[in-house]
């Protein structure tokens, strides 16, 4: 018996199909106008109710009701009919994408966790351990979410909030504009159940302002702006000196000035590491004799001065001062070359204004960092880009406010309750902390929170160096990636990450007994790194220990309750700002009669 051929076979699908379409519109609409013309024959009173005929109501409506109009008729059986289709019809079409997309969110990308997956960041698991890291917390019947962890965001297409725990140390690496203030250092900062610690380049507009009086009134807002991006009045200075009475805290010290002043790849060679042991002596020996950071802008600029020689003689710094004396009397060429070093890493405390938030100052309140870390008071760490010494003094407060937070840990065994927050934004330019990278192995255990935001990974590298910046990210227990990954090498590596997933693939071919459809599995990979270049913005990707990688759905603060009050606050700051701004550089009264 002979074989359909293939293409009859493909004129009776096109058939059928077309016969579906049609039916599927025939049907509704033909009873549609039985209804219609039921309800126009009732409306205008003309008659009884026609029998339950739609096709001779769509075909031949006057034979069923007679009585009615032309008009009448054109209403009830046509055109009420097809609007009541057509509005059925995209109806069903939007409800139908958006449960094909989540309910109207990013449709979830196949291969990526799932709620299963990463469990341990969701509502119950973050709750109950919650309770096991804070012995605060252990017999409260109800838990604030904010006490139980940091929001990252929601899994995509899903409310389901994902949170990192108050024992994680994280890593975000988000490009310009792609949520990582408004979506990740604000609402963290908003929520955060005890002190907190924020590093930034911009004031306006930014989490300063926004966060500014949410703060104040869960506790005392410090502001330290040595180069008055917010135009902030001085009302605290913080001695920089307070932990540089030992030779391994005047060291550390010396190393931010360092490290705001060359690049990682910079700091061993002679000159950096010679003129970086000279300050490290110089503070050592100020600490000692209780004298303020300035003074040794006066000591390096006169080698021949014997107080620092004398004070660390005398607080039995022998070796030290013997070191020093070797550089001071050694060649004239050396010692010029090493000292020059020395003031050009410093040179910001020649700076009045700058030297003046570092250095004693009557009826303005000393910020101790011991104290700090047992309050719920927030500390604010403004500097430009490039500020060289400036940022170097950012980055020792930081640094200072973490050491304290530690050792406080450790008095109150082994934890802070509640945590400390640590948002390091834009630490490549403002917060250079050399030993960040280590610091990330054992600050979560202490309930002290680190979040550093960077611009890139390659960021990272200039200012830690390559091993730096790798055991960062080896030691973020949680890693997230925004918007923005231009890195192709970077992009790669994390779409490696994310791995590869089984994908169905059918085809299908015809021959003279008909079609035939195999199904096959290959390995594709999850998302490609031309994909995670182009992750739109408001979402974001989560790595955590242990677990897939998932897509976030991010909540930017604006858009969560209470935003309308928070924005108000945010444009008074600015405005405040804009104002102190124009204060200064407006010409003064008695500039006008001097020109005069």
């Amino acid at each position: 018996m002979p074989q359909p051929s293939s293409s009859s076979t493909d004129g009776y699908d096109i058939a059928f199909r077309v016969l579906g379409v049609v039916l599927a519109i025939a049907v509704p609409l033909s009873n549609l106008a039985w209804l219609g013309g039921n309800l126009t024959a009732w409306a205008t009173d003309t008659g009884p109710r026609a029998p339950y005929q739609p096709v001779q109501a769509l075909l031949h409506p006057d034979q069923l009701w007679p009585r009615l109009g032309d008009t009448s008729l054109l209403l009830g059986t046509r055109i009420l009919p097809g609007t009541v289709l057509l509005a059925l019809g995209i109806t069903a079409a939007v409800l139908y994408k958006r449960h094909k997309d989540g309910g109207g969110r990013r449709k979830r990308v196949a291969g990526m966790a799932k709620q299963r997956d990463i469990e341990p960041l969701m509502s119950k698991a973050i709750t109950t351990k919650a309770r096991s890291l804070r012995p605060s917390l252990k017999d409260a019947k109800h838990l604030n979410p904010a006490d139980t962890g940091i929001l990252l965001g929601n899994l995509q297409g899903t409310k389901h909030e994902v949170r990192m725990g108050y024992e994680d140390v994280a890593v975000a690496i988000m490009a310009p504009r792609s949520g990582k203030t408004t979506s990740l250092a604000i609402p963290s900062i908003l929520n955060a159940p005890g002190p907190v610690l924020l590093t930034s380049n911009k004031a306006a507009g930014d989490a300063y302002t926004a966060t500014l009086d949410a703060r104040a009134a869960v506790g005392r807002t410090w502001s330290m702006d040595p180069q008055q991006i917010a135009h902030a009045e001085r009302a605290m200075w913080w001695n920089p000196l307070s932990d540089a009475k030992t030779l391994d805290g005047a060291g550390r010290l010396a190393g931010h000035f360092l490290a705001a002043s060359v690049d990682a790849s910079q700091q061993g060679d002679f000159w950096s590491k010679a003129g970086s042991n000279i300050l490290s002596q110089l503070f050592l020996a100020a600490a000692l004799a209780e004298r303020p950071i300035t003074d040794v802008m006066q000591w390096l600029a006169f080698p021949a001065d014997r107080t620092p020689l004398d004070v660390l003689r005398d607080h039995g710094f022998a070796a030290v001062a013997a070191q020093l004396k070797g550089t001071v009397e050694g060649p004239p060429e050396t010692r010029d070359g090493i000292y020059e070093t020395a003031r050009q890493y410093a040179a910001a405390l020649l700076n009045s204004e700058i030297a003046a938030w570092v250095t004693p100052q009557k009826d303005v309140a000393e910020f101790k960092p011991s104290e700090f870390v047992t309050s719920k008071d927030t500390l604010y760490l403004l500097s430009k880009d490039g500020g060289g010494g400036a940022s170097a003094l950012i980055a020792a407060c930081a640094d200072s406010v973490m050491r304290a937070a530690t050792a406080q840990a450790e008095r109150a065994g082994g934890r802070l309750d509640p945590p400390m927050l640590a948002i390091l934004d834009e630490a490549a330019n403002v917060c250079k902390i050399s030993d960040l990278p280590d610091l990330y192995s054992h600050l979560g255990s202490r309930g002290i929170i680190p979040i550093t935001i960077l611009q890139s990974y390659r960021q990272g590298q200039k200012v830690w160096g390559d091993a730096g910046m790798d055991a960062m990210w080896s030691a973020s227990t949680i890693k997230v990636i925004g918007s923005g990954i231009d890195d192709p090498d970077f992009a790669d590596k994390l779409s490696r990450l994310i791995g590869d997933h089984d994908v169905e693939t059918t085809s299908t071919s015809t021959s003279e007994s008909g079609k035939s459809t195999s199904v096959s599995m290959r390995q594709e990979r999850i998302l490609a790194a031309d994909a995670i270049r182009a992750l739109p913005k408001g979402t974001a990707l989560a790595f955590a220990t242990g677990m897939r990688a998932a897509m976030l759905d991010l909540r930017p603060w604006y858009l969560e309750p209470g935003a309308g009050e928070l924005s108000a606050a945010s444009a008074r700051a600015s405005k405040d700002i804009t104002e102190r701004a124009v204060a200064k550089t407006a010409p003064k009264q008695s500039d006008f009669g001097k020109a005069a």
